[in-house]
């Protein structure tokens, strides 16, 4: 039998679900350990240089940090059912959810996690058991703890009546469209799983879909996500409420317009950032003129460039960008700016939306590259 992939992350862990969840509808061989396990401090997390999960340690021993990284590797070696459509409106989708649905709506996850009082006692154990998973209740609360605090320590804002109420209201938005994209079809894209739909399942399983607070609006409000959320983390494609739709992506380039609900409300949300990010970076890198191959921290696998003064929509903003935001931009603003004049025009129309054309539409003067789980510029882009 063919060693296994190890998969080194934890259910409390957001981006760990969407590896977790890529590796189970791939049907590729893997097993689950925690960050507890003496591997993951003795050779794991020495190898990739970073003490984030998921990590993925190959069977010829490799080891893979980023969940993003991780699904790139591995389609190249389990083609099958693809991850990222070849067709150019679909594979721009796609790859704006890769951003937006993942590290777009990591905020909503995050503060509605640590504004609801509701959600401490399960999390804070929950991370105890990642790290003591057979300690005692008091080991759990003690490690649990640890973590607890260190993740609030990003800067919260008060929990107030009114700072949870509006919370509640974007996620039950976001449900609200969700759910009526998978009243007619199982994945966003056709009959099986897209590197889309791995994305949302940081935010929709590991916090706001096990959070009790989360789960409870997702229960009560969307039976169709829970439901969704459920076969995601199951190892057959077709769900029996779908079991005529072909295993397929939409024909003729087709983009549902239940999925592009989704994509720009949180775009509208959550896009802005990102595009001030790109323009931050590209800001940056005219300034620095660095050559190819340039690292730009050794240190840090998602570094943060200093505070810069960025001119958008007439409005001068500051703004620090975070280079795993632009590296992960870059795909989808590549991948359009590559294209003729023409595809570039469907592909805008289909968007309809003016963040996500002005993210696309970033020029990438300075491409990004992430190798030995760090980023280094690769070439330079068009201008």
């Amino acid at each position: 039998m063919t060693k296994p992939y190890t998969l080194y992350g934890s259910y409390a862990s957001y981006y760990t679900a969407k590896s977790r969840s890529y590796l189970r509808k791939k049907g590729i061989p893997f097993v689950e350990r925690l960050p507890s396990d003496p591997m993951f401090r003795n050779k794991v997390r020495p190898g990739s240089g970073s003490h984030r999960i998921p990590q993925l340690l190959t069977p010829e021993g490799e080891v893979i940090q980023d969940s993003t990284e991780i699904l790139d590797t591995l389609e190249i070696r389990f083609p099958a059912l693809p991850a990222i459509p070849a067709t150019p409106r679909q594979r721009s989708f796609v790859h704006l959810m890769e951003l937006l649905a993942s590290d777009g709506l990591v905020r909503l996850a995050w503060l509605h996690r640590w504004l609801f009082e509701e959600n401490r006692n399960f999390v804070i154990r929950d991370f105890g058991r990642s790290f003591r998973p057979q300690g005692s209740d008091e080991e759990l609360l003690k490690y649990g703890n640890l973590i607890a605090e260190r993740m609030m320590s990003y800067g919260l804002p008060e929990s107030s009546p009114e700072a949870r109420a509006a919370l509640d209201e974007k996620y039950l938005k976001l449900l609200s469209l969700f759910e009526a994209h998978l009243t007619s079809h199982p994945y966003f894209l056709g009959g099986h799983p897209s590197a889309a739909d791995y994305a949302i399942m940081g935010a929709l399983h590991a916090h706001l879909g096990r959070d009790p607070a989360g789960l409870r609006l997702m229960q009560d409000n969307a039976l169709r996500v829970f439901r969704w959320v459920e076969q995601m983390l199951l190892p057959e494609v077709q769900s029996p409420e779908f079991f005529s739709t072909p295993i397929d992506y939409p024909p003729d380039d087709t983009v549902p317009e239940s999925a592009l609900a989704v994509l720009r409300f949180i775009a509208d949300e959550y896009g802005e950032p990102f595009v001030l990010g790109s323009l931050a970076f590209n800001q940056a890198m005219a300034r620095l003129d660095p050559a190819p191959g340039y690292q730009l921290d050794s240190e840090h696998d998602q570094p943060q460039l200093p505070l810069d003064k960025v001119l958008y929509c007439g409005v001068k903003h500051e703004h620090a960008a975070n280079l795993h935001g632009v590296w992960l931009a870059q795909r989808s603003q590549s991948f359009f700016q590559d294209q003729s004049a023409a595809v570039r025009g469907q592909i805008s129309d289909m968007l309809a939306n003016d963040t996500l054309r002005d993210l696309i539409s970033v020029p990438v003067t300075h491409l990004l590259s992430r190798e030995n789980n760090r980023l280094l510029i690769r070439a330079t882009g068009s201008e």
